[in-house]
């Protein structure tokens, strides 16, 4: 049985069952793109009887063999979820990896013809080998140098070609090439002309590189180390002090089992807990707060609303196993059980 829902901390603000629905009712109708690091994730799965007399390392036999989308590519799997359209622009190489990127993507419904394809680089993919749950080693593919002045050209022309038909533009970092200052240039002046909110998720090599976004989302250790001080986000002053360095119209602190801190525009200030009961994997949880995030702003919800519903969302991932999306239904009833009360 779960556990019975806790009331909201006095700094909680009020948004009713209704609004929610309201919100993800019309996410069915948000067009979004993502651009950024596309990777594929795979899982090698098995039992370690012994021990390798080559070498004292376990001997895996494989039993079970998967693939998922990762990075950018996770992203674009949650906005689907929601029932939003998707286009999803990247790179990808003309390998095995590639191939089954695109694949997957259009199997979820996403349009992959922004995805740009490279015979200069591989697609990145990430192999992981389990032993009863548990990793035993990780083989990355990749190259993460920052992609060609032919590979940007290409990019930006397919940002500009499929942010017209958008309402919202993502931008997810993970420090693999892809969103060097003229890529992410393109996507600012493109959400700025059309008048469409951007998220950004950042990573460390460019972190300062976004000002003039939306929604900035980093999480607790990729801000404290871009800053190099101990973080404050319970303050308000600092909170606000940080989204005005940055440079950001919100930002957004994602704290792990401390949920999130968001410093809005306006002056505002807001720190929402954590509503996990049970975590079993983190893997993910970013991707998908980023998508609950841009999405709902898409649909018309505040930035409150919008960083409760991906708080929400954010505690359904973690409660699964691996890197994992969440439907409409299952973010509308977890509200549900938090908020057993209509609000004024």
């Amino acid at each position: 049985m779960p556990d019975a829902p806790r009331p909201l901390p006095p700094t909680h603000p009020p948004v009713p069952l209704e609004r929610a629905a309201e919100i993800l009712t019309a996410a069915r109708g948000v067009r979004a793109l993502v651009v950024g690091d596309l990777m594929m994730d795979e899982y090698i799965s098995g039992r370690v009887d012994r021990i390798s007399p080559e070498a004292p390392v376990p001997v895996v036999r494989v039993e079970e063999e998967s693939w998922k989308v990762g990075g950018a590519a996770n992203v674009a799997a949650n906005v689907r979820a929601l029932g939003s359209e998707c286009a999803v622009v990247g790179l990808a190489g003309h390998d095995e990896g590639g191939h089954r990127l695109v694949d997957h993507l259009a199997d979820l419904g996403a349009t992959t013809d922004g995805v740009v394809r490279t015979r200069s680089r591989p697609t990145t993919v990430k192999t992981r080998v389990l032993a009863r749950h548990q990793q035993v080693v990780r083989f990355d593919r990749e190259e993460d140098g920052d992609i060609p002045e032919e590979g940007v050209r290409l990019v930006v022309a397919e940002i500009e070609r499929l942010a017209a038909e958008c309402d919202v533009l993502v931008m997810e970092d993970y420090n693999k090439g892809l969103l060097v200052p003229e890529v992410v240039a393109a996507v600012l002046e493109t959400a700025r002309a059309r008048g469409i909110p951007t998220v950004v998720d950042p990573k460390r090599l460019r972190f300062f590189g976004f000002a003039g976004c939306t929604v900035f989302k980093p999480n607790v250790k990729e801000l404290a180390d871009a800053l190099g001080e101990h973080l404050a986000p319970d303050d308000p002053a600092w909170m606000r002090a940080t989204r005005e360095r940055l440079g950001c119209e919100h930002l957004l602190l994602t704290l792990g089992e401390r949920g999130v801190a968001l410093a809005t525009g306006d002056g505002g200030f807001l720190r929402i807990p954590a509503f996990a009961r049970d975590v079993y994997d983190v893997s993910g949880a970013g991707d998908t707060v980023t998508a609950v995030m841009a999405v709902s702003l898409a649909a018309g919800a505040s930035p409150v609303e919008a960083a409760i519903l991906a708080n929400h969302a954010a505690a359904i991932e973690v409660g699964k196993a691996g890197v994992a999306t969440v439907s409409p239904d299952e973010l509308l009833q977890h509200y549900r059980d938090y908020h057993t009360e209509e609000r004024p």
